[in-house]
């Protein structure tokens, strides 16, 4: 009996842009349910009742939520491909370190480009850019955070790379000129037909930014 598999999502989310990129990973067919954040669906109200947010994975039925819990949920599951995590317990422990990082302090930072002005703007960009050089500095010269294989630190930070050009619009500031590494990372993860098929256009992004910034009263 086939794997019933459903996710629901929004594309622009980062964080469920880390889901689609996993079951691309591992070559699962899935059928994709885009949410409306504003006028949520009862599957989601019902799959997610705690936090009511997206992405939410149904698998046979059962809901799997977070994103990084979903991420590892995949990877546990369909194991027979794509390993994500790795297998040594130290280095997958210092993997879901570095994925809680990101979590905690790389997506506060970039949306705070995004929702501050004046001086807050300001010392946003400036905590912004220190976080990516601390990762900088763990990517040292490996091709990805999982070394030479891309993993799970990788799937769960590509996804903000599609939001550069909204904080830069906004931030009026350039990530690249700041931390080269970092975008030519980003770069080679964006050769992986997992990665560039997952993610939506840039422009897109900065659209969504847009609105958000109106519906927030910022513009």
């Amino acid at each position: 009996m086939a794997d019933e598999v459903i996710l629901l999502d929004f594309s622009p989310s980062m964080f469920g842009m880390r889901v689609r990129i996993a079951l691309a990973e591992k070559g699962m067919k899935y059928e994709y349910k885009e949410e409306d954040l504003w006028n949520k669906s009862p599957l989601l109200l019902q799959m997610n009742p705690i936090h009511k947010k997206i992405p939410v994975l149904v698998h046979n039925g059962k809901p799997v939520r977070e994103s990084s819990i979903i991420v590892q949920y995949v990877d546990e599951v369909w194991k027979d491909k794509a390993p994500l995590l790795p297998s040594d317990p130290y280095e997958r422990a210092q993997a879901r370190f570095w994925v809680d990082f990101i979590d905690k302090k790389f997506h506060d930072a970039g949306r705070n480009t995004l929702s501050t002005t004046g001086e807050a703007r300001e010392e946003a960009k400036k905590e912004f850019i220190e976080i990516i050089k601390t990762l900088e500095e763990q990517l040292g010269d490996k091709p990805y955070f999982g070394g030479e294989t891309f993993g799970y630190v990788d799937v769960s930070l590509i996804p903000f790379y599609c939001w550069f050009e909204a904080y830069e619009t906004y931030g009026k500031f350039s990530v690249e000129a700041e931390c080269p590494k970092f975008i030519a990372w980003a770069k080679r993860c964006m050769q992986k037909e997992s990665v560039s098929k997952s993610l939506p256009d840039e422009k897109k992004v900065v659209g969504y930014a847009a609105e958000l910034r109106k519906r927030f009263g910022i513009e």
